[in-house]
């Protein structure tokens, strides 16, 4: 699932310090790229905890309903993909047997087909990944 939170970044030495609202969380970064690449992270981290625990998601704030605190401050939007950082996080490998006839399976080793990318390839594009 994808979406996009607001975020507030405060400049501090030596970087930004940066305020989620919707998750009530801080993080920082040392550039303004860093601080938006590590709110993307907070929120993604949040998201995947919330789901595991079923709770619900909070609905993103309008961005206009965010209040600086300084004038300094920079409020932005940061989009985040919970099903991508899930299978980022999850990347492990799992073992699956298969039965397939025997003579496609000679000649797909004759071919040097590689069997675990092809099944991950095909279903993939049966899930529409």
């Amino acid at each position: 699932m994808k979406n996009t939170y607001p975020v507030i970044l405060t400049p501090d030495e030596p970087g930004y310090v940066v305020f989620i609202p919707d998750f009530n969380i801080n993080t920082e970064g040392y550039t303004l790229t860093e601080a938006i690449e590590m709110a993307r992270d907070a929120i993604s981290l949040m998201g995947v905890d919330y789901e595991d625990r079923h709770k619900e998601l909070p609905t993103p704030s309008k961005v206009n309903d965010i209040k600086k605190e300084n004038t300094n401050d920079i409020v932005t939007l940061v989009d985040v993909d919970f099903d991508a950082y899930r299978r980022m996080l999850d990347n492990r490998t799992v073992k699956k047997n298969c039965t397939i006839p025997s003579w496609l399976n000679e000649k797909a080793e004759q071919a040097h087909i590689n069997f675990s990318a092809v099944l991950q390839s095909a279903l993939k594009e049966r899930l529409n990944l």
